[in-house]
Order: C-alpha cells, then sequence, then structure tokens
C-alpha cells in the first residue's frame, strides 16, 4: 500500500492543468506551480497528524471514503476547471474537507502560502481547497482499488514524511497548528506506528471495483452531464464513446476528401452515432438550444477525447473561453443611495442589472458604472441580485463580489444585523462569504512578519538587503485615523526590524532603505500627501531610536498614488495605508 502522495497529486496536476489554473486566475504558470507544490505537503502534514492518534485515524479513514470525496478527480479535473461553477464546488469541497479533517480554518495555511509563494491571497485561498480535494481524491482512489483498510492508513501516511520534509517549514506547520518543523518531524513517525500497531487491521471485503453501481456515491464534486462518462454504466459506455470518437473522425475525413453523396452518407451515419449515444449526452443536447444533434454530439466527443471539432459548416473559429470572473463592487451613501461597478461579460448581463436597479431605486436612485468585456465568465452573482438589492440601500454598506467570493465592510459586516449569515445561507455553499476584520488582518500579518524575521535570522545571509525587504513589508503598521503616532500594536515588530538592521550596520553591512508612507483615495489629494509622508517620518523616527543608523534611512509620502487594492471596500482601503521598505539601490 506504499505510495508516493505527492507524485500522484502532480499526476493528477500535470502542466497543462497548471496552465488552466494559470489563466483561470491571471498568474504566470509558475506562480500556481510553486503554490500548489507547496501546498500539497502541508496538507499531507496535515493528515500525518490526524491519523497519528486511534480516534484521528478512523475518523480521517472514514473522511476519505465518504460521498464528498472524488475518487475519479485525476482524469475530471481539467474537466472541473473549465466551468465557473465545477471549479467553485471543488474548492468549496476540498476546503471544507480539509477543515474538517485538520478542525480549524485553513485560511492561516492560504495566507501564509500566499505570502510565501508571493501569490495574491484570493488564489492561494483558491488553490488550497482544490489542492486539498485532489489530494483526498487520490487517496480515495487508492484504497478503493486496493481495497485497503483503516489499519494501513497510518503506515501510508508515515511513508510520506522523506517526500514531504524537504518542503515543509515553519510558518507552513504553525498555520496548521502542528508547531515546528523540527517537533513535527521528530514525533510523528512514533506516533503513526504507534496508532499502526494497535489500530484493528479488518480483512479487506471482496469489494466491487470502483467503476460499480455504487460510485454514485463517491462523487459530490459533479463534473458537467455529457463531459465525462456516467460513472454506473462506465463498462459499456467506453465503447460507445470509443465508436463515437471514430465516428467523428470518420466524418471529419468525409467532409474534407468526399464528394457531396458520401458527405450526406457521412452525416446519416452520424446521426445514427448520435442516437447511439443520446443516453449519455442527452443532457448536452437538450442545453444546447438551436444546435442540432449532430453538434452536440460532436461537443461531447470532443470534450471526452480532447479533441477540438472542426467545424462543419466552415463558420468562424471559436472565441477564446472567458478568463476572469466578474465583479460588483457597491457602496451606499448616509442617504441610503448606492454607487456601484460592476464588469461583467455580455450587454444581456448589463441590461439585467441595470433594470433590477431601475426598478428598486428608480432611474435617479443610483449610480452605477458598468463595463462589458468579453473575457469575463458569466456573472453568476446576478442570479442572487435580489438578495444583494435589499443591502444596497443600507447605509453604509460596503460590498465587493468577486466570481464566487463576497466581501462585507461597512455597516454590512455588523454582526448584529445578521448579514453575514443571511448571504451564507441564501448564496449557498458555492460561494465564500466573510466580512472584512482589520484587527484580524494586523494579528494575521504580525504572525507572519514574526515567522519570517526569524527565518532571516538563519538564513545564509541574514543583511541580504532584498530579503531584508520582504520581510519587513510583511509588517502592518495600522495607524489611527488621521494619526501620525505609530500604534502600539506596531511597536513590537519595529522593534525587531530595528534590530535586523542595526546587527547588519555593526557588522559593516548597512542597508539602505526608503520609508514610503501611502494613503487611501479618502480625503483630499495634499492632505493625504501629507499624512502619508508624517507617518513615514514617524516610522524612520522609531527606527532610529531603536538604534537603526539615521544615514541609512529616508522617508517619503506618496498619498493615495499606487494603490495595491481596490478603495471601495474597507479590506481594500486597509492594505493601500501602508509603509513600504524600499531598498535603495547604492
Amino acid at each position: 500500500m506504499s505510495i508516493n502522495v505527492i507524485q500522484l497529486i502532480r499526476s493528477a496536476m500535470p502542466d497543462s492543468v497548471v496552465m488552466q489554473l494559470a489563466s483561470r486566475f491571471g498568474l504566470p504558470s509558475d506562480v500556481v506551480r510553486n503554490l500548489t507544490s507547496s501546498a500539497a505537503p502541508a496538507l499531507v502534514a496535515a493528515l500525518m497528524h490526524k491519523g497519528a492518534t486511534l480516534e484521528g485515524a478512523r475518523s480521517l479513514f472514514a473522511t476519505l471514503l465518504s460521498p464528498e470525496v472524488n475518487a475519479h478527480i485525476g482524469e475530471q479535473l481539467s474537466l472541473l476547471l473549465g466551468t465557473t461553477a465545477g471549479m467553485n464546488q471543488l474548492e468549496t469541497v476540498g476546503r471544507q474537507l480539509l477543515e474538517r479533517t485538520v478542525e480549524r480554518r485553513i485560511d492561516g495555511l492560504s495566507d501564509v502560502l500566499s505570502t510565501q509563494v508571493g501569490a495574491p491571497m484570493h488564489a492561494s485561498h483558491a488553490l488550497t481547497g482544490i489542492v486539498g480535494a485532489t489530494l483526498f481524491g487520490v487517496l480515495k482512489r487508492h484504497f478503493v482499488e486496493g481495497r485497503g483498510n483503516v489499519g494501513q492508513l497510518p503506515t501510508l501516511l508515515g511513508h510520506q514524511l522523506p517526500l514531504i520534509g524537504p518542503f515543509l517549514n515553519d510558518g507552513l506547520l504553525s498555520a496548521l497548528g502542528l508547531g515546528g518543523v523540527s517537533v513535527f518531524t521528530s514525533a510523528i513517525l512514533p506516533q503513526l506506528k504507534a496508532v499502526s500497531a494497535h489500530i484493528e487491521h479488518p480483512t479487506p471485503p471482496a469489494a466491487a471495483p470502483l467503476d460499480s453501481a455504487d460510485h454514485a456515491a463517491h462523487a459530490s464534486v459533479q463534473v458537467p452531464d455529457g463531459a465525462v462518462v456516467r460513472e454506473h454504466r462506465r463498462s459499456h459506455k467506453r465503447w460507445w464513446w470509443l465508436l463515437a470518437a471514430i465516428a467523428a473522425v470518420l466524418a471529419f475525413l468525409c467532409l474534407r476528401g468526399c464528394n457531396t453523396a458520401t458527405q450526406r452518407d457521412a452525416h446519416a451515419g452520424a446521426d445514427v452515432d448520435a442516437a447511439a449515444l443520446r443516453p449519455a449526452s442527452a443532457a448536452a443536447g437538450e442545453a444546447s438550444g438551436a444546435i442540432g444533434t449532430n453538434a452536440a454530439s460532436d461537443a461531447v466527443v470532443a470534450a471526452a477525447s480532447g479533441v477540438i471539432a472542426s467545424d462543419a459548416a466552415s463558420g468562424p473559429a471559436a472565441e477564446a473561453a472567458p478568463t476572469v470572473d466578474s465583479t460588483l463592487t457597491f457602496t451606499v451613501d448616509p442617504a441610503a443611495k448606492p454607487a456601484l461597478s460592476a464588469t461583467v461579460g455580455t450587454e444581456a448581463e448589463k441590461t439585467q442589472l441595470l433594470d433590477a436597479l431601475t426598478r428598486q431605486f428608480g432611474a435617479s436612485g443610483f449610480t452605477a458604472n458598468v463595463t462589458v468585456d468579453p473575457a469575463t465568465r458569466p456573472a453568476g452573482w446576478l442570479a442572487h441580485l435580489g438578495t444583494l438589492l435589499p443591502l444596497m440601500a443600507l447605509p453604509g454598506a460596503e460590498v465587493k463580489v468577486d466570481g464566487a467570493r463576497v466581501e462585507l465592510g461597512g455597516t454590512a459586516a455588523n454582526a448584529k444585523l445578521g448579514w453575514l449569515e443571511r448571504l451564507k445561507s441564501l448564496f449557498g455553499a458555492s460561494y465564500q462569504i466573510g466580512a472584512f476584520n482589520a484587527d484580524q488582518a494586523v494579528a494575521s500579518a504580525t504572525q507572519s512578519f514574526r515567522e519570517a524575521i526569524e527565518r532571516l535570522h538563519t538564513a545564509n545571509d541574514p543583511c541580504a538587503t532584498a530579503d531584508i525587504a520582504k520581510v519587513l513589508n510583511l509588517q502592518v503598521i495600522n495607524f489611527a485615523s488621521a494619526s501620525t503616532v505609530v500604534p502600539a500594536s506596531a511597536a513590537d515588530d519595529l522593534r525587531r526590524s530595528a534590530a535586523v538592521l542595526s546587527a547588519c550596520a555593526g557588522h559593516g553591512k548597512v542597508a539602505e532603505f526608503e520609508v514610503a508612507g501611502y494613503s487611501d483615495n479618502v480625503g483630499g489629494t495634499q492632505a493625504n500627501l501629507q499624512l502619508s509622508k508624517k507617518r513615514a517620518q514617524s516610522v524612520r523616527a522609531f527606527l532610529v531610536a531603536s538604534g537603526v543608523p539615521a544615514a541609512s534611512l529616508r522617508a517619503q509620502g506618496y498619498g493615495a498614488t499606487h494603490p495595491v487594492a481596490d478603495n471601495a471596500t474597507g479590506s481594500g482601503r486597509f492594505a493601500n495605508r501602508r509603509i513600504e521598505f524600499v531598498a535603495v539601490q547604492q
């Protein structure tokens, strides 16, 4: 039963899937690969920790064999990622499985991965869920096909330690509540061996093959109808797919090289094949509307075989699939008048949104800036617009919808009003709905900074200017509104920063930095410019007073220029009100 789980995950997520994910998130493929390669070992470590007790091993094994886990994810992953609904469900199920296993939210792990890999936080959160779903899926398939039992699980997990050890670090393990690397690696194997020695090893029953009629209970992440053969008839339908693919190729050749009569024969043959395929592709044909039976069958064959079918009518080439999520952002002024901005993929979606707003608020009761971009995926949130309209009348509310992610701010985030739980209930599990909390954001940033600065102390060159800059920029200095006084919450971290800088200077390695202050867009341009400059000067003065050579630091303010996030939301303004440490080229 010994396997390399990391290799199984990589096999399920080859370069083609990585490029597909990169396109989905608008990221370089190497960033996506680095993120998935970092997430997988950490998640395996979490499973090892779970399996290190008798109760935990039994619970983990039950989760692996639960209906939510898709044992065929290795073959279906690319197809699932081909639709927004499929990807969102995959991500949600993966996160739920992980959180059930580790018995804590995995946002902390996602945040650490985002920082360490340099990926946007939303992409890190989504990819962590997708990697989690893949991990559970490949393990389930291994146990079902090998007729494995719970007694083999601790041993299998123990075999993964040499494979994941080189990729673990204190930050990842701390985010999962597993302590440091040295503590984890020294204790986990004896614990797993003890569980393996005491847990029962039942004789596996003569299990039915994975493709048997009970497969429907083994996968909750659904593939679009017609994209993959339904598992409860898979043994017979493999032949239908093969025959359909052969028919499609023959039809293609006839269209190119045969005379008109032969073409008619080929189409007649295709009609017969379409009728034979009807049980598997009925949904695809019905959903296609004006698309004929032959076209629907061709689409199914193309999806199953990975071949893009030629257009028999020599029509225009298919347009590239949309690559970015639709967005909706709105704020509500004290007079309950909402101001909205949105990006959707079609004029019809724009009209649907504006018509709903006009019916609700009247033509002059709102302001809206709606952009149509054909590269934008369908706006699934339009189906929930009736839920959002009352929120658009709540004075002080701030909401941002980005694909399937909803962030509440302002009065919308007030727990007493109950909007967070209400939206979770009405939107369903396919949406991630949260409220921005500045204190939690500061706490998360503080943890990441302190872990990073500890690693810096043990680095080969702790005075490398570029590395110091990356670490210093992890800390958050959350000034009070309109204040230029360094907040007490940032004092300890700034003293740690000063210790690093002054120690390097003491060794003759002076790192020179510009302390750059930025603001959000609230208030006047000049006022923000002056405020950002004074805050930068306050930070510089604090560091100098803590022992950093004054000549190595200079302060400058840039106001609301160069925002790193959308100022329409509380989290965006929080991110834009920042201090950056920029290395000065000598």
